[in-house]
């Protein structure tokens, strides 16, 4: 539980507000209490899907259903309200921990315990789908436990339209890893009943083993195991193995009912002391007694409120042309008057925590050694910055330190933080080595709390263990690699590392939405160039099953590493008759491809991804460039009403517009300072300021910052860019760009 912020409401509807329980993609979840003194949980849906079209009907259909779900295994819903200016709605609290906390703390439960489990959610499922709903999203944070049994939660209420494909969003309803091959695919038409036994079934494999039947890591991983491959052994239990095979099926038809599961599970259960003699292990049980006294506490005891992000501002309607030249960060950018898309989606609101009075904006100038006039009161709280300052990278380290820098110096200047940010930066030159090594000295040093880097996968990868190990908190902004997929402790690993950027497969979310969606392209040439290793065959990969699977032809062709054949590949492209081609190399192969097709005569869609996205490009190309479009994990800051006055401060320091990932890098910042800071004082301590990283959400300048279950932090963050007279024109974030 967490205090009220400020800007939560002390009511809704009939209940008073006591506690924050958790956000998530749909709504905020509070814990309340009712006029007659009952402890309610209470959700309230955000604005973004309350203003949609359909919605509010959609909600109150669901709500009547829902009313009607009769089972001592789910929660019941207890009263709400569609046509409230924030609809919401409230359930019983059950103050256990959920499924997967409990195995996550505790270890997989026994055989028997599964069993009961199994037993009551499908009593529970049964329940569900005889009122007309399908849960769509069983997984283990949506049952939590009870001496007496489980409890299923959020059973179809409020939830994300059925429609929503793979192909136009890469956003897929329900959590990967846990979802049926039918949702997977993104056919709302076919996700009936059988989809919520695949579910249970991944459920119980889980519960009895530890083990995710379908492997963790990113999303883009997760389905396609789900789809394509068999289950892990290691998470198919001998005393269940037959059962849970027959509800893993791929095929809708070919798995169990919900009655045969229930007369299975109901006679082996019957015979286990399990069900006779408590069904929990006894630290489990000792858990919920600890959090229901906790709840009994709090009925003296008013909200505290604490600090919440600058409401959001009015959005202008601007975009911006991004000018390309050979300079450590990209130049000033000039401005086109155009249609200005807002962002959607948990990208973030465009103006969120971005308007208002920036304390730049105004403020007298100082010197660069002066300090703020409370800097006597608050102590120093020591991050260190790890990045490329001098190597390859070092025009993307550089960005990312002159926005860290304004973000530290904001923080200073103010007194919303309880504490002080003393930034020491230190260079790895690109090195792997360098990169271990200096993740030792960090480690070792007690003084520093934080590390924000490092700049590339590479030393990222070099120095995560030593990170581990140490518990130190480690906020990335452009390292792509999927960290939650690492064999390390993922648990630990996964608590302690906040990767602010989209792994490298989910790009291809934006390629196939433009493909499909802007430009119709009926035949994909995709070219996986091997200098780019994984990367490259991952996002084809997962580009060709997508465009498949919405009915539109993909190839794949390999280009060795090495120096490589342009002009055939031209001819390849030519005389695979391709409407569209999607390259995944780097920026000064990109450009010979690029030249090779036009000296063709190929006039069709041209895609690469931020890998080209240099200024080598542009030069290099020439006017072969032009039309060509980038799929990246960052925004242009000057083209967002919510960064301008960053920018503005970025040109006066540094002298040219912000560097990519400069903006972002700025973000981390902020959003780490307030991971720091709890019920207005700071945190201090290592593995406390990791465990709170994935709880923080913090509105910035380029994107609403927040963790989600199962796709990590800003999993559609991602944008679009059209070469356009010798530079690059930003387009907006890719579901919702300006492609005209």
């Amino acid at each position: 539980m967490e205090p009220l912020r400020t800007g939560d409401p002390s009511r809704i509807g009939r209940y008073r507000l006591l506690r924050r329980l958790g956000a998530g993609g749909m709504g905020v979840v509070f814990l309340a209490r009712a006029p007659g003194g009952a402890i309610a949980a209470v959700k309230a849906v955000r604005s973004s899907y309350a203003d949609e079209s359909g919605f509010r009907a959609r909600f109150r259909r669901e709500v009547e259903a829902a009313r009607q779900v009769r089972s001592p295994w789910v929660v019941p819903l207890l009263d709400a309200d569609a046509d409230a200016e924030t609809p919401w709605l409230a359930t019983s609290y059950v103050p256990g921990p959920s499924l997967g906390e409990a195995v996550d703390t505790f270890g997989p439960l026994s055989l028997a315990s599964a069993r009961v489990l199994g037993l009551r959610l499908a009593e529970a499922l049964d329940a569900v789908h005889g009122a007309g709903l399908v849960h769509r999203d069983v997984k283990p944070g949506n049952i939590l436990l009870a001496p007496d049994g489980p409890r299923l939660i959020d059973f179809g209420i409020a939830r994300a339209p059925e429609a929503t494909a793979l192909t136009s969003s890469g956003v897929i309803v329900g959590s990967p890893g846990f979802l049926s091959p039918e949702q997977a695919r993104a056919r709302g038409g076919e996700i009936g009943p059988p989809s919520d036994v695949f579910s249970l079934g991944c459920v119980l494999a889980f519960a009895a083993t530890g083990v995710r039947p379908f492997g963790g890591g990113g999303a883009a991983g997760m389905l396609l195991r789900t789809v394509y491959e068999d289950p892990d052994p290691a998470a198919i239990p001998d005393g269940l193995a037959s059962l849970l095979r027959a509800c893993l099926g791929k095929d809708p038809a070919d798995r169990p009912t919900l009655a045969h599961l229930r007369e299975a599970l109901g006679e082996e259960a019957a015979t286990d002391s399990a069900e006779r003699s408590g069904w929990l292990p006894a630290q489990v049980v000792r858990l919920i007694n600890d959090r229901s006294a906790a709840v009994l506490t709090l009925g003296a005891i008013e909200p505290t409120q604490v600090p919440a992000p600058a409401a959001a501002s009015t959005v202008s309607p601007e975009a911006a042309t991004l000018t390309a030249v050979s300079a450590p960060r990209p130049p000033t950018p000039t401005v086109n008057r155009r249609g200005f898309l807002r962002l959607g989606s948990t990208a973030g609101v465009l103006a969120a925590g971005g308007g208002g009075a920036w304390w730049w904006s105004t403020r007298p100038e100082r010197g660069a050694g002066a300090s703020p006039p409370d800097a006597t009161a608050r102590p120093d709280l020591v991050v260190a910055f790890h990045g490329d300052l001098t190597g390859a990278r070092k025009e993307l380290g550089n960005a990312q330190l002159d926005g860290t820098r304004l973000a530290v110096e904001q923080i200073n200047a103010k007194g919303r933080h309880p504490f002080r940010l003393k930034l020491l930066p230190y260079d790895d030159g690109g090195d792997p080595k360098r990169a271990d090594q200096l993740a030792g000295r960090l480690a070792k040093d007690a003084a520093v709390r934080a590390v924000l880097g490092p700049t590339t996968d590479a030393c990222f990868l070099a120095s995560e263990v030593t990170y581990t190990e140490a518990a130190m908190p480690v906020v990335s902004v452009s390292v792509g690699v999927d960290t939650r997929s690492r064999t390390i402790d993922e648990n630990q690993f996964h608590h302690s590392h906040a990767a602010l950027r989209v792994t490298d497969p989910l790009l291809a979310a934006p390629c196939t939405s433009y493909l499909t969606h802007h430009v119709d392209a009926r035949k994909v040439f995709l070219v996986d160039d091997r200098v780019q290793g994984d990367f490259s065959w991952a996002l084809c990969k997962q580009t060709e099953q997508a465009l498949k699977q919405g009915g539109r032809g993909a190839t794949v062709t390999t280009v060795a590493a090495g120096k490589a054949d342009y002009t055939s590949l031209a001819a390849a492209v030519m005389s695979a008759r391709a409407d569209a081609v999607l390259f995944t190399g780097d920026a000064a192969r990109a450009a010979g491809i690029a030249s090779a097709l036009s000296t063709a005569g190929f006039t069709g869609t041209r895609m690469a991804t931020e890998r080209a996205f240099a200024p080598r490009f542009l030069t290099s190309a020439g006017a072969a460039a032009t039309g060509w479009v980038f799929a990246t994990s960052f925004t242009d800051p000057t083209a967002r009403t919510s960064a301008r006055a960053f920018t503005k401060a970025y040109r006066a320091r540094y002298g040219t517009g912000p560097g990519w990932y400069a903006a972002e890098a700025f973000d981390a910042v902020m959003f780490l300072a307030d991971a720091c800071t709890k019920d207005g004082a700071a945190v201090t301590e290592r593995g406390a300021i990791a465990r709170r990283l994935p709880e923080t959400t913090y509105s910035g300048i380029t994107r609403t910052v927040e963790y989600e279950q199962g796709y990590g932090y800003n999993h559609d963050a991602m944008f679009l860019f059209r070469a356009t007279d010798g530079a690059f024109r930003y387009l907006g974030q890719y579901q919702e760009a300006g492609v005209s």
